[in-house]
């Protein structure tokens, strides 16, 4: 079978295309399991300091492939544990930065794969659904635990109650995206960030991913232990040598990630 991603490398950036656009990039098992293999790779490979995924056609993400769920499921919860779960902790532990070039719509399943992401910049085009009620089901693959973060718990209730679609703008006031940009620019600004966060600190930056995960579960005082231990471990990278050398030589600093 064909592949469901592309997948490019260039400049310490590792671009992800969910490549099944006739059905608006509907995950199947195949794909999940492409996708995990991948994030795997760019998880140890430290020429990849940056991750970009994004969807081939007019949508992200429209989700479970429901053809592929045909059959009935023999296991919801152990078809979760075998595909979308792996990916979204893989996007959630990996040390380096991850964002989601959103270029159309994100329902479902694809919505949480886009809420996973570190950062979310979105086409004008996009939308949000987090479609699980409409056919008498959960959120999953993350959405419970992302929305509330994100946009408070009565809001987040309301968009899983509802299942209304959220275009661009009202994301961005929500808290949803980080950004939104024209449609045909969508690749360009998102590659442009990407290769800005490729070439900064890497190590600096999945240690701040990592205590900030802590702290979400944290009290304030397991944080700031947990920030001691964290900048401890960022003072000796070469990154940080690099960073208080440029400042003190007036030059912009060169980091190489380590």
């Amino acid at each position: 079978m064909p592949d469901t991603i592309i997948v490019e490398q260039s400049g310490g950036v590792m671009a992800i295309t969910l490549n099944r656009p006739d059905v608006l990039n509907a995950v199947n098992d195949q794909m999940a399991g492409e996708l995990r293999d991948t994030l795997r790779q760019g998880t140890r490979d430290a020429a990849v300091r940056c991750v970009v995924i994004t969807g081939a056609g007019r949508g992200f993400c429209s989700g479970q492939d429901l053809r592929d769920r045909a059959g009935g499921p023999t296991s919801y919860r152990e078809h979760l544990h075998a595909t979308y779960n792996p990916v979204i902790s893989l996007i959630r532990t990996m040390e380096k930065p991850v964002l989601a070039a959103v270029n159309g719509v994100a329902a479902g399943a694809g919505c949480s794969l886009a809420l996973a992401a570190d950062l979310r910049v979105a086409s004008e085009r996009a939308s949000f659904i987090e479609v699980f009620s409409r056919v008498g089901l959960v959120p999953d693959s993350g959405s419970t635990w992302f929305l509330p973060r994100l946009v408070g718990l009565g809001k987040a209730l309301e968009l899983a109650y509802l299942a209304e679609p959220v275009d661009a703008q009202e994301a961005l006031r929500l808290g949803l995206v980080n950004r939104v940009v024209p449609h045909e620019d969508l690749m360009a600004k998102t590659m442009d960030l990407a290769q800005r966060l490729a070439a900064g600190p890497t190590r600096a930056y999945g240690l701040t991913k990592r205590a900030m995960t802590y702290a979400l579960r944290s009290t304030l005082e397991d944080a700031l232990d947990y920030e001691a231990h964290m900048q401890e471990v960022a003072g000796r990278t070469a990154d940080h040598r690099e960073g208080v050398t440029a400042f003190l030589e007036k030059r912009q600093a060169r980091y190489e990630g380590r």
